[in-house]
């Protein structure tokens, strides 16, 4: 009966049904013993050497049925030839399904014996061959490969050589039977499997049967194999069971939860393939390449959860967009910016305060302070666990070395150093940058100067803060920059562009200014102010030789040493042509002595090893400041007063003269209000004081005063003249003469008191480049005096004054 029913099993595989290893196991034989008898052999009659078939994707067990697919002609070789012969086969399962001509090392090391009961050829040209597993077995040394697998068989101690079975199995049999009839009925509904199971009744042939058809990966399936126990295998697939029956129960609670509405990824990944094809069908050429290489540096970056989710939404708008479209564009520009800021990236820093100290003297003469204030700053990050870096404020004349100490505090502190010019920005976009939802839209100044920089530590310097513009219409960029410039802010610094916060925490922020006047109050406050003084006579003959003749030798094409600069040649430089608080100017001056020189020996002719004096007015012309000189007489109603401008301070004469009239003020000179004003006050003054003054009322009834200042062309303005005016009006008055030798500055009350007035250092450099010997101040200036170093004030004597007719003394001649 098993021939008649085998021959109708391969009818059913012929005809394409659905084969079951079952059908076969719950037939009774014709003498009335259990098909089990038949499908078990503890030790068929075979030789130590049998040709191996190796299986992929599943496992044989003895005692089933189990149909393959054969796809390796070698496989096929050996499953024809033992099909004719009836010998049996070892049937082993390879650990990966990649080679095929498998290894020792490829295939497991407990197997199946099996006969090949029929090679079925099917109509799609496919191949099946159906394997009686007998018993299990070892596997040992692969004795060849050709024409097919030949290798060693070994008995193996495993749960298909039990010869018996306790009660205790048998229960445990039933009870794994129930178990997986009822994973079935839950799983799939309607499985002909069920009933079979009912059928089953050998313990033996009921265990392999589940552990051949139960859904578990395959190495699961080489270890139910390899049980030596019949209980540990029951246990196992009991456990199996248990661990499907769970995702059975969490995937009808998932389809319940999703009744409605679908998974959100499986719907996205739906949507984002119908994507695909509709931009294929449209000419739209795929973008997958795109998307990977994004995703690759993406996952290379160091950045908060929050950023990551909010990248990964950014990508999820790539996706749905048409590569076509211009948006497409947009958008990918977008996602390189992000990853190209650096988000967790820090670069080096040193920490030796001795060599940051000679990098700082190597690039930049005198500047104690400021360099005494790096210092302090690397101090206190080498002793704290906390980077967050000061925000600095470097002020002072054009010319003295602002932009490029930032450059050197780079180089002192091991950073990056990236600058960025904020003279002239009137827009706050371009601090903040622009929302993506305008045509051009681009991120601000600050971000793309990180993108340059390359690390998230960079020394950044904010050139000219002092010329932004305010008060327009497309915003107040030096209220946007409140925002980079506070420490409690800047950790979370929002970029309209980015759209996402970034930490600016880590950066050292340096900003340039020539003057604080027009800087935002608040965000004044936010910055730690650092003079940058201009330079006296002294220091700025040693940068000439020491920085500036050498560079620009080097840059015009000499070597050292092939011509030098004589001090007095420096020093008549310094004074007749270059009266400023900088050295910008004196370089320009030295490049065009240089110059000369070079067309001199272009031309062959010979000169000098030494510039002289005599060289400098055929180069340089005339001099340009030769008429504040010391030197000068004194002079009635001519005045030297002390003003500052934004290229540092200098000196200028008020003029005073009376004529015949009725008492009335004039002014000329191109004077602002503030400074018409102290006028106004002076005259009142004497007006009302005429008598102390020893000004008869006479005179000044019957006398106009005109006030004029010099150099009409350019604006003047501010408080620091009242004094010079009071003086050059009472001396007008009085016809007594006003010392050549003497500056004053102070503003000046109704009631007579002199009160402070800034920019005192920029002043004091002014009268001694000029030749002053002596200085009137108010006394509440003194304190700004005493802060100066006392080198610049050689040479200087100081009058400290608080009332206005204190100065007369000081200043008028007998």
């Amino acid at each position: 009966m098993k021939n008649n029913y085998i021959d109708e099993l391969f009818n059913d595989v012929a005809a394409g049904t659905r084969l079951s290893s079952a059908m076969i196991e719950v037939l009774p034989m014709d003498d009335g013993s259990n098909v089990e008898d038949f499908l078990f052999e503890s030790s068929p009659d075979c030789p130590d050497i049998v040709p191996i078939l190796p299986m992929t994707g599943n496992v044989l067990f003895p005692g089933t049925i189990t149909p393959i697919n054969i796809a390796r002609d070698m496989s096929l070789r050996l499953l024809r030839k033992v099909a004719e012969s009836g010998e049996y086969i070892g049937v082993v399962t390879q650990r990966n399904d990649y080679s095929d001509i498998p290894a020792r090392s490829d295939l497991y090391d407990i197997g199946c014996l099996a006969q090949v009961v029929k090679v079925i050829d099917m109509p799609n040209s496919d191949v099946i061959a159906i394997l009686r597993g007998s018993c299990s077995f070892r596997l040992g040394e692969i004795v060849s490969v050709k024409p097919f697998l030949m290798g060693e068989k070994l008995p193996a101690v495993t749960a298909d050589m039990t010869e018996s079975f306790n009660k205790e199995d048998r229960e445990s049999a039933k009870i794994l039977a129930r178990k997986y009839s009822a994973y079935l009925k839950s799983a799939n509904p309607g499985d002909i499997t069920v009933k079979t199971l009912k059928e089953i009744r050998g313990p033996r042939m009921l265990v392999n049967f589940i552990a051949s058809h139960i859904d578990i990966d395959v190495a699961s399936k080489q270890k139910l194999l390899e049980m030596t126990l019949f209980g540990d295998r029951i246990v196992a697939l009991i456990r199996h069971i248990q661990g499907l029956m769970s995702m059975e129960d969490l995937r009808h609670e998932i389809q319940e939860k999703t009744r409605v509405t679908m998974d959100k990824q499986q719907r996205e990944y739906f949507l984002n393939q119908q994507m695909h094809i509709i931009q294929e069908e449209l000419g739209g050429a795929s973008n997958e390449a795109e998307v990977a290489r994004l995703r690759e540096r993406a996952s290379k970056m160091v950045w908060s959860d929050e950023v990551a989710t909010h990248f990964s939404h950014e990508m999820d708008k790539l996706l749905r967009t048409n590569s076509a479209s211009p948006d497409y564009s947009v958008q990918l520009n977008y996602l390189n910016l992000m990853l190209d800021l650096p988000w967790g990236r820090q670069g080096n820093f040193n920490t030796d305060l001795q060599k940051a100290r000679k990098r700082l003297d190597s690039n930049h003469f005198g500047l104690e302070k400021v360099k005494e204030r790096i210092l302090e700053m690397m101090a206190v990050l080498n002793l704290t666990e906390q980077r967050k870096s000061p925000v600095l404020c470097l002020v002072g004349a054009p010319g003295t070395g602002k932009t490029s100490l930032g450059k050197s505090i780079a180089s002192a502190l091991g950073r990056e150093y990236v600058r960025v010019a904020l003279g002239g920005v009137h827009d706050e976009a371009e601090i903040r940058g622009h929302r993506r939802t305008y045509v051009g839209a681009m991120p601000g100044r600050i971000i793309n100067g990180m993108i340059k920089a390359g690390v998230n530590n960079p020394v950044f310097v904010l050139d000219e803060i002092d010329k932004v513009q305010t008060n327009n219409f497309s915003g107040d960029p030096m209220a946007a920059l409140l925002e980079v410039l506070d420490p409690e802010q800047n950790v979370a610094f929002h970029d309209n562009y980015l759209d996402v916060d970034y930490d600016l925490s880590n950066v050292l922020f340096i900003a340039t200014a020539n003057s604080t006047a027009s800087i935002h109050p608040a965000l004044l406050d936010r910055m730690e102010i650092i003079e940058v003084p201009g330079y006296i006579m002294e220091e700025k003959l040693q940068i000439a030789k020491q920085y500036l003749v050498p560079r620009q030798l080097k840059d015009n094409g000499f070597k050292r040493g092939d011509f030098t600069f004589t001090a007095d040649v420096l020093r008549r430089i310094i004074e007749d042509y270059t009266r400023e608080s900088g050295v910008r100017q004196l370089e320009k001056t030295i490049a065009k002595m240089v110059r000369n020189r070079a067309v001199k020996v272009a031309s062959g002719e010979e000169a000098p090893k030494r510039i002289g004096v005599n060289e400098l007015r055929p180069v340089l012309g005339l001099p340009l400041h030769q008429d504040e000189r010391r030197g000068a007489q004194p002079r009635i109603a001519v005045v030297t007063g002390l003003a500052w401008t934004q290229v540092g301070g200098t000196i200028l004469f008020i003029e005073a003269c009376t004529s015949k009239g009725k008492g009335n003020l004039s002014m000329t000179g191109n004077l602002g209000d503030v400074m018409k004003e102290s006028a106004t006050l002076a005259y009142e003054y004497i007006k009302a004081n005429a008598a102390s003054l020893n000004i008869s009322d006479e005179k000044l009834e019957n006398s106009n005063i005109h006030i004029h200042v010099p150099e009409g062309a350019t604006p003047k303005d501010g408080p620091s003249a009242g004094i010079t005016m009071f003086t050059a009006m009472v001396s007008a008055f009085t016809g007594r003469k006003v010392r050549a030798d003497i500056a004053m500055t102070g503003e000046i009350t109704l009631r007579g008191a002199v009160t402070p007035v800034g920019g005192i250092r920029e002043k004091i450099l002014a009268a001694k480049r000029a030749g002053i010997t002596d200085i009137v101040l108010c006394d509440d200036n003194r304190s700004d005096v005493e802060d100066i170093t006392q080198e610049y004030l050689s040479g200087l004597t100081f009058h400290y004054i608080s009332e206005m007719s204190q100065v007369l003394p000081l200043a008028l001649v007998d």
